[in-house]
């Protein structure tokens, strides 16, 4: 639910949907009691808020939208990429090491030792720049993800005005609604027309893809 507000610093989603909360409903308290109202003195009864409340499916405007699923894709194929990477290099090194055990007859204790130690730190070094690669894309998907957001927000905001409404919130948090109140189709179209699949260039920074691994020998090296 923090896509909704802008803001960044912990804790702030929860303050901002509280806030979004007290907006759609300020001006509501006591209208439900007329015992309360009647013979009041008309210039001190609260006023009902005439704004409505809309609700949103954050999940999917984000999934269905245009921008959200380029982005997706391109998650999809850089994981994939990924992956084969990671095989390719497991299978190299299975190879070394079933090398090295098959040379350990054939050579004296302190020269296999060493050769073994090199292959250890080497599969360390490896390890962590897989993984490296792997949180990265991560990151880049959590930030992928709020840039969308961000650039929805005030697409969301002139959606609300025109509406006339006074508060969007996220279908999660809502108990009963009528159908009429969901603008999320709405949403995603005004999203698309405005944001379309984002441009030209990729959304993703691939650029850690093509970092170099530590060596994973080939046994087929001589």
């Amino acid at each position: 639910m923090a896509e909704l507000v802008p803001k960044r610093q912990k804790g702030g989603a929860l303050r901002g949907l509280a806030f979004v909360i007290a907006l759609g409903f300020a001006g509501m308290a006591f209208t439900g009691s007329p015992s309360l109202a009647q013979g009041a003195d008309p210039s001190l009864q609260p006023r009902q808020a005439p704004l409505g409340i809309l609700v949103l499916d954050q999940e999917q405007l984000y999934s269905q939208s245009l921008y959200g699923i380029r982005l997706t894709q391109e998650l999809e194929a850089a994981g994939q990429a990924l992956a084969t990477e990671n095989r390719e290099i497991e299978a190299l090194l299975t190879a070394e090491e079933l090398r090295l055990t098959n040379e350990r007859a054939t050579m004296e204790a302190d020269a296999f030792r060493a050769l073994a130690d090199e292959f250890d730190a080497r599969v360390e070094d490896i390890r962590s720049a897989q993984e490296s690669k792997a949180r990265s894309l991560t990151q880049q998907a959590d930030q992928g993800r709020q840039r969308f957001f961000d650039l929805a927000f005030p697409i969301l905001i002139e959606l609300l005005e025109d509406q006339n409404a006074g508060a969007i919130l996220d279908n999660r948090v809502v108990i009963l609604s009528p159908d009429s109140a969901d603008i999320t189709p709405q949403a995603i179209a005004r999203i698309n027309e405005t944001l379309g699949a984002g441009g030209d260039a990729p959304l993703l920074d691939l650029g850690v893809l093509a970092q170099p691994v530590p060596r994973a020998a080939d046994p087929n090296d001589p």
